[in-house]
């Protein structure tokens, strides 16, 4: 809802197209970056936790300026 908005006829598509692609996205990374392989948990976290900061941070500032 942060980034689409709270419409539910946007943001679960949305959500779907994004979750779905960021999967896949982490899923190649962790394949091809080891022959032993990267657990997908652990590269989900690595990478979508600074981007989840960085929602709140962003929503942050806008409640604060407007």
């Amino acid at each position: 809802r942060m980034m689409v908005g709270s419409d539910n006829r946007v943001s679960l598509p949305a959500s779907t197209i994004i979750g779905s692609s960021f999967l896949l996205f982490v899923d190649n990374i962790a394949r091809r970056a080891t022959t032993a392989g990267i657990p997908l948990g652990i590269l989900t976290a690595f990478i979508g936790a600074p981007f989840f900061v960085f929602l709140i941070i962003r929503e942050g500032r806008k409640s604060v300026t407007g």
